[in-house]
């Protein structure tokens, strides 16, 4: 389960009792816990003392080149999305995570909605947004396509329409030993492990327009054992594709 309620911010400034507000998180002016939020200068930080600082970034880093050099409309995302030419269909993302698909379906030309429930990783993604909004080259995009909504999904399925929901759920645990990646042990220590991600994909059956869209580990098993209508898959990904034309929805 998440840890959401024992993770506070350090609101000795103006902006961070702000993002305290807005999402509901205890301030402290002084911290002695192993995770907590804090603003470096604009930017708002997950510290976390096991395995260092996580920030939502659309600028830069790894978003920054894969904005450049990512494959626009050939990779497998936004195939699985079911993006062509002149077709940019409307996205719910209903698991946001740090928000980097959304922001690349956001760049690809779509209308994307970023649902998330956690307060900490919707309160850094708010930031990520607002520092984004800034940025000479892709302010005025982040502005007009890409939306954050801080609520559950299931609830969210109800008043919003779009043409795909898009399921990112927490990957399985591994079974080989190696280690997954430092964000995604801190996501999964904040978020916990997506145990209704069934659940959500039985209600995204019902509610998207054209189609839902899973993200899995290459080798997973289909979410709640659903066979996609297909998958494209990439190197260590794959994308199961549920045409909501098929579902019987009475």
């Amino acid at each position: 389960m998440s840890n959401n309620e024992t993770i506070p911010i350090l609101a000795t400034t103006q902006a961070a009792i702000h993002i305290a507000q807005k999402f509901h998180l205890t301030m402290v002016n002084t911290v002695a816990v192993p995770l907590f939020l804090q603003f470096n200068g604009t930017r708002l930080e997950l510290h976390d003392m096991i395995h260092g600082v996580m920030y939502v970034d659309f600028v830069g880093g790894a978003l920054g080149y894969r904005r450049r050099y990512g494959g626009g409309c050939q990779q497998s995302l936004a195939k699985a999305i079911g993006l062509k030419h002149g077709r940019r269909p409307t996205v719910l993302d209903a698991t946001a995570g740090l928000g980097r698909d959304a922001f690349i379906l956001a760049y690809l030309g779509c209308q994307v909605q970023m649902v998330e429930r956690s307060p900490i990783i919707a309160a850094l993604l708010y930031n990520g947004l607002q520092r984004a909004q800034q940025d000479p080259d892709i302010g005025l995009l982040i502005t007009e396509r890409l939306q954050l909504i801080f609520d559950d999904a299931q609830q969210c399925f109800m008043t919003q329409q779009a043409d795909v929901i898009y399921l990112d759920p927490m990957y399985p645990h591994r079974k080989k030993t190696a280690l997954v990646k430092k964000e995604m042990r801190i996501l999964r220590a904040i978020a916990g492990d997506d145990i209704d991600a069934p659940a959500l994909l039985k209600k995204a059956l019902l509610c998207a327009q054209h189609r839902v869209v899973v993200k899995r580990p290459k080798t997973a098993e289909n979410l709640d054992n659903a066979i996609p209508n297909f998958s494209i898959k990439s190197e260590k990904t794959r994308f199961d594709v549920y045409l909501t034309a098929f579902i019987d929805k009475s």
